[in-house]
């Protein structure tokens, strides 16, 4: 298996389970949505992204 692929895949499931159910509240910017489900809603994401990133560098990395 190709070095890189799990911390990818591991992002893309996050990133897309995240987008799935918080999505509509993520898209909105008020300033009344500062609840702590969409800041945990913020943190997943970028950490669901910062893994298909990080993922990504380490398999063109070690083509």
């Amino acid at each position: 298996m190709r070095a890189g692929i799990i911390p990818t895949l591991l992002g893309t499931a996050v990133t897309g389970a995240t987008l799935y159910y918080n999505g509509d509240d993520l898209v909105k910017r008020s300033k009344r949505k500062r609840n702590v489900d969409t800041m945990v809603a913020t943190g997943l994401l970028g950490f669901g992204l910062a893994h298909v990133v990080l993922g990504s560098i380490n398999m063109m990395k070690n083509r």
